[in-house]
Parts: C-alpha cells; structure tokens; sequence
C-alpha cells in the first residue's frame, strides 16, 4: 500500500513535467542554431507573488556543458558503485546518480565566490564545485590524492567555497546559516547555499537556522533536494506534510521540477537574486535517488523496481536534456553519444590516476587537527607507541 502511494505521489508531481520544447533560432540562418528557449513545468510558489520565469533561454555552449557535466558526475557513480562492490572503496558511500541536475543547475546560477554546504550525498556538488573526478574518487579510497587527503572519505569532501560532505543529519544547516551571516557582516553581495534531503527536513535545527536567517535577513538559500524517500522511508510516510518549500512559514519557497536541469538554473538565478536583496529563501527541488540511500540499501524493500524504471525512462536529466538538444538543432543523437563516450574514457582515466595514489602517511593523523607551533602528541592505534607531530600553519 505504502509503495503505491509513493508511486501515486511521483506521478502527481511530474505529471506535465517534459513539456513541449519552443525552439527560437535568434538571428541566425545557419544549420545549426546556437540559443533556443525551452518551456519549464510552472513553479509552486509560497509567499511570492511571482517567481522564475517559465522558459528558459540557453546557448548551445551552456547546453552541452551542462550535458557533458551531468554525464560524468553520472559515470563518477557508477564507477564508485563497482569499485566500492570490489572491496576498493570501504565505509560509508551516499551515491548522487539521478540527482545531477540539482548541483549541474545550482552552480550554473552561482558564482565562484558563493558557498554551498551539502549532507552526505556530496560526490556531485564537489566535482561541480572544482574537485576534479581523481580527486574524488581517491578520496574514496583512501588516498592521499583525495581532496580531503584521504581522511575524509564520503561523506567529508571540501574545496574552496564548498564546507562539505557533512555527517550528522541537518547539521549542515545552521553551519551555512553562518557562512551566510559571514557575506552580511562583510557586506559581500553573495550567497549560501545549505542542501538538505527530505529525509533531514524535520530536524529542528534546520528550524533554528531558519528563524535566526529571517530575523537576521541572511543571503541564505535553503534547499531541500527531495529525493522521495529517506533511509528507506517515503516522503508521505515521514512528514505530516510533504510540501516542503513551505516549512519556511514565513520565508518564502519554491517548489522546482529537480530532473530538469534549466528548471533548476533559472529557479537558483531567482532565489540568488532575492536573498541578495531580501534574505532567506527555501527552495525544494523534487528529484529522484537511483540507486538506496546508501550502499548497504539495495533500495528494493520500500519502492518497486517499475518505480525505478518509469523514472530512469521518462524523466532521467540527462537523457531529457539531450532529446531538447537534439530537437534544437544543437546536435544529433550520435554527437550526444560521442560527447557520453568521452565522459567514460575520462572517468576512466581520472580513476586510474586515483588508483596510483598511496595510502596517507602515518604523520598525516596529527595534521589538519589545529593550528599550533607547540608539538603535538597523538596515540596511535597501539596503546605502547605514540606519534609526535609538529604542526605548522598552512
């Protein structure tokens, strides 16, 4: 019964979602057009009179990075799902395939200088954020080429601008609440981004962090990427209500279709502009987890298989992007294959560069702890010997 109901609750949803496309060449009688304009399904909004614009407008160039961008972050997963089942990756590992269009989309709306701080499922947004694909995939494996040094694993990746892959549910939130108050108090017209998934949307510290953003007026973007289902619970059997662009009360939302990536882009342009000007802002981005909630879930016992493939066949981001690029002009079907080949021939390469790396050395347990010029003493894993370390700033 409750599988049924989670498949009726999707269906609602996306119904109406892949809209006709509305082709504009502008001012050009080449073949091949370079900008065309796509319809979006229309937003829900909370507290706004109006909201993103209901079409799109994207370049050939942007089209086709932001194609190429969600194909490797998709073959970035499917590569650590076969090497996590080889015993190479061990540990926690929060899978981001299905989902690409919510990260691709976001940081195409942001600039460098914004921030974003994400839960577990962080792999995507650290790539998207400048994490090169061997940096990612060797954090996961332990290796000191990894972007954390080997230390992080999962669910603790970080480059500049991007505060992690973070462990504990929620908690991620009020820690951007605080990056955000850094743009205000600095007077910086920039913004931050705290995700969160449907599953951590009844924490009451993503409350707190809402109320102190709103009496603060903090250039803070609260995005919930609501995936369906929790650790193995549905969205209708967790929430008393499943609108979750509405939790804000009285911080306006956004509800946005999270399979389509110019959905997502124009939904973030919005939501940058007004927390720039007017403070905080919720935006929830209905999208899909193809794999469980982690590699220990097989993601069977609370959904079926047939909910799994209606997704994959008729709203997969990538695969949608393409037939609107493809109906465009932009290229034809064997150009997108192309463009999906050379994604695999340089995840490939990028993971063999990852395998090459080493294990971190010994002294790199006492690194990264604290600044300081006094000598550190650190016990090892043998109660008889210890590690001193003198750590020095970076």
């Amino acid at each position: 019964m409750a599988l049924q109901q989670s498949s009726r609750l999707l269906s609602r949803f996306f119904q109406g979602a892949k809209t006709l496309t509305a082709v504009r060449n502008e001012g050009t009688s080449s073949k091949t057009p370079t900008e065309a304009t796509f319809d979006i399904k229309p937003y829900d909004l909370h507290m706004l009179e109006s909201g993103p614009p209901t079409t799109a407008t994207v370049t050939k160039e942007d089209a086709i990075k932001y194609y190429t961008q969600m194909q490797i972050i998709r073959r970035m997963e499917l590569k650590s799902d076969q090497l996590y089942k080889q015993k190479v990756i061990r540990g926690f590992c929060h899978l981001y395939d299905g989902q690409e269009a919510c990260c691709v989309g976001m940081e195409a709306a942001i600039t460098p200088q914004d921030d974003v701080i994400t839960a577990y499922r962080a792999h995507g947004w650290a790539y998207i954020r400048g994490v090169p694909v061997s940096q990612v995939l060797a954090e996961l494996f332990g290796r000191k080429l990894g972007c954390a040094k080997g230390k992080g694993g999962s669910m603790h990746m970080y480059s500049p601008n991007f505060y992690g892959g973070n462990g504990i549910v929620g908690a991620q939130v009020p820690l951007g609440a605080g990056v955000a108050f850094a743009h205000k108090y600095r007077g910086e017209k920039n913004v931050c981004i705290s995700l969160y998934g449907d599953g951590a949307a009844n924490q009451g510290q993503i409350f707190e962090s809402y109320n102190m953003a709103k009496l603060w007026k903090l250039p803070a973007i609260f995005v919930c990427e609501n995936n369906q289902y929790g650790m193995g619970t549905s969205v209708d059997r967790s929430s008393a209500t499943t609108q979750y662009y509405t939790r804000g009360h009285y911080i306006p939302g956004i509800r946005v279709d999270g399979m389509d990536v110019l959905a997502v882009r124009e939904a973030t342009k919005f939501a940058n502009e007004y927390a720039v000007e007017n403070g905080p802002i919720v935006m929830e981005l209905v999208t899909y987890r193809y794999h469980g909630h982690s590699m220990s879930d097989p993601g069977t016992s609370y959904r079926t298989r047939d909910e799994v493939k209606q997704m994959r066949v008729n709203y997969d981001p990538i695969t949608t992007l393409r037939d609107k690029m493809v109906d465009a002009g932009f290229l034809t079907a064997k150009d997108a294959k192309k463009i999906d080949l050379s994604a695999k021939e340089h995840v490939e390469l990028e993971t063999a560069l990852a395998l090459e790396s080493t294990e971190p050395e010994l002294e790199e347990l006492a690194n990264d702890i604290y600044v300081t010029d006094v000598p550190l003493t650190v016990r090892s894993t043998n109660i008889y010997s210890q590690l001193h370390h003198k750590a020095t700033a970076a």
